[in-house]
């Protein structure tokens, strides 16, 4: 019965989940263009395909930039002037989020006051995991039907949920111990507090009493 009921959580997660991630916006044109990015989340060892449709524009040049969220901002890709369709592949070194940017240079030769209008449009299709793979060319590679091919991609998307439930039970994991470690700071620091303030007011008595003495104020 436990059994069931696992398989039929991972089956409800795996169908609800999302398959594409696309987006279609407007780039404007700049001498200096501010860098428009897409994020989203990948696993280690995900593969990461980009499709980006970019519509025409004279004197404007598209640049594209695929990064990731990590500090040292690892650029997989980086292309200069994409036009139309270009198709993309990169696999993520590191848990966390890939993120895709573009830029939109305005040719030297047009003045600024012209520019103010000219934009590019930018069809974006971001795959990720069992999203990427080509399950077309594996079932017919592996001459797989329909069932055996739909049964595939459920195993991929299974497996990623699971890869996605470890990580957060190890990140769990390592908040709790994180927890710990600042909780014995915290009473170590108590601690510490409570001694200091008592050795305080035992030398605050000490002196009070030789100061009084002095004074011939008590025996």
């Amino acid at each position: 019965m436990a059994r069931i009921t696992t398989l039929s959580l991972l089956v409800f997660f795996a169908f609800i989940a999302p398959f594409t991630h696309a987006i279609k916006f407007a780039l404007p044109a700049a001498r200096l263009p501010i860098p428009k990015c897409i994020w989203n989340a990948a696993h280690t060892h995900a593969l990461v395909i980009v499709t980006a449709n970019v519509g025409p524009g004279a004197n404007q040049r598209v640049d594209i930039e695929i990064l990731d969220s990590t500090p040292h901002r690892n650029v997989y890709l980086s292309k200069r002037d994409i036009k139309g369709e270009t198709r993309l592949a990169i696999t993520a070194h590191d848990k966390g989020q890939v993120g895709v940017c573009f830029k939109n240079y305005l040719s030297p030769d047009i003045k600024l006051d012209m520019a103010r209008n000219m934009s590019r449009t930018v069809d974006l299709d971001i795959d990720i995991g069992a999203d990427a793979v080509d399950y077309n060319a594996i079932a017919n590679q592996e001459s797989l039907s329909g069932l055996e091919t739909e049964m595939r991609k459920l195993e991929g998307v299974v497996k990623e949920i699971v890869d996605e439930l470890e990580y957060l039970k190890k990140r769990e994991e390592r908040f709790a111990d994180t927890n710990l470690v600042t909780n014995k700071r915290v009473q170590n620091f108590a601690w510490f507090t409570i001694l200091a303030l008592a050795g305080l007011g035992v030398w605050q008595i000490l002196h009070l009493r030789s100061f009084f003495k002095r004074k011939y104020l008590i025996d």
